[in-house]
């Protein structure tokens, strides 16, 4: 009945049970626009299949058919499953094309909606992250390279969601902004602090906080920068931070022990030293990613000018009086290509070292 209803103006798929319905969602979550369900059907009821479905293609629009014997039930599935709507059957066809052709219109306006929302927080974050490698070159490039430490976890463990540790990796030092220039690269660089020094560092993981907080939907960020720090081996299981938190740890004290002049194999072993503190599974992932992964790209000296977008700095770029510009790790953007050529060679040291992935880089295009 439904297929002949709706065949006419949608693609419809069927399924004779709850499990066989959720099956259908697992293969393509992204693809359906509207999921139909009867309050009885074989093995699960309709409002149990329908709030599993949610969890599984949370984007589509859902609407449950339900006799007037279950409409009790039917109402409490709407306001505890975020139901579009419930029609009671016999269900004329006219009325349940009417009620598809909304659905299908919420949601067009739901995805717009939220392509529109990610659009706007991928522009808030790169703005962050540009102003945060002007203020602070130190702490930005620090940025840089325990978010490639973190996809590195996150790949050798098979991991695709990365988006909230990446943003998380990358501006968990946006607070270094309140720090004086000389402060933030003594840090980054693992020199030792004054006391009152330390007194200001101390505080960056809530000047950190007070500008994040005020950019919707970084929840998830936000979590992962308040749970960081807590030693694994003191959490039951329950209060486990989230695996971004986790990874995020090891990648920071990776980097910082490298800053101190830690070679790559006393970085691991000092980690691995210290028991409780890291989750194991996830550090052993990372020290076999770190052992496996070799340079990717050629590693060339450069001059300023020929400095190209999607490069990345092997090494620091500094003033001819040896203040930090950029700090390695950076990835090239025009902006920084515009910074740099606007300063002048003359007031730069050259050459630059730079990782160039591009293979259509020729070997003639150094200094």
């Amino acid at each position: 009945m439904l297929r002949d209803a709706l065949r006419r103006i949608f693609d419809v798929q069927t399924a004779t049970s709850g499990p066989d319905g959720l099956a259908l969602l697992r293969e393509d979550p992204a693809g359906f626009s509207v999921v139909i369900s009867d309050m009885r059907m074989p093995v699960m009821m309709g409002a149990a299949f329908l709030h599993e479905a949610r969890s599984i293609a949370p984007d589509a629009i859902r609407i449950l058919l339900t006799g007037y014997a279950d409409l009790d039930t039917a109402v409490q599935a709407v306001n505890e499953g975020g139901l579009f709507r419930f029609l009671t059957k016999p269900c004329p066809p006219r009325e349940l094309l009417s009620t598809c052709l909304s659905a299908v219109e919420q949601h067009r306006l739901l995805v717009a909606e939220r392509l529109l929302l990610e659009q706007t927080l991928k522009g808030a974050i790169k703005a962050l992250a540009e102003v945060l490698a002007l203020a602070s070159p130190a702490a930005f490039g620090r940025g840089a390279r325990v978010r490639a430490l973190v996809v590195r976890i996150a790949r050798a463990l098979g991991l695709s969601d990365l988006w909230e540790v990446e943003v998380a990796a990358l501006l968990a030092q946006i607070g270094a902004v309140t720090l004086p220039l000389a402060t933030a690269e003594k840090l980054y660089s693992g020199s030792q602090l004054t006391p009152g020094e330390k007194a200001m560092v101390d505080r960056v993981p809530a000047a950190t906080r007070g500008i994040l907080e005020k950019v919707p939907r970084l929840d998830g960020v936000l979590k992962i920068l308040d749970s960081y720090q807590l030693p694994f081996n003191l959490l039951t299981e329950g209060a486990k931070p989230p695996v971004g938190a986790r990874m995020l740890r090891i990648a920071l004290d990776y980097d910082s022990l490298e800053a101190e002049g830690a070679t790559k194999g006393i970085a691991l072993a000092t980690i691995r030293s210290r028991p409780g503190v890291y989750d194991p599974e996830l550090f052993e992932a990372f020290a076999q990613a770190v052992d496996d992964g070799g340079v990717e790209g050629r590693v060339l000296e450069l001059g300023v000018l020929q400095l190209r977008p999607g490069m990345t700095l092997a090494g620091d770029v500094r003033g001819t009086g040896g203040t930090l510009l950029v700090a390695r790790g950076h990835t090239v953007t025009p902006g920084l290509v515009e910074r740099l050529a606007n300063l002048g060679r003359s007031h730069i040291r050259e050459p630059l070292l730079v990782l160039d992935n591009d293979p259509d880089t020729p070997d003639e295009a150094r200094i």
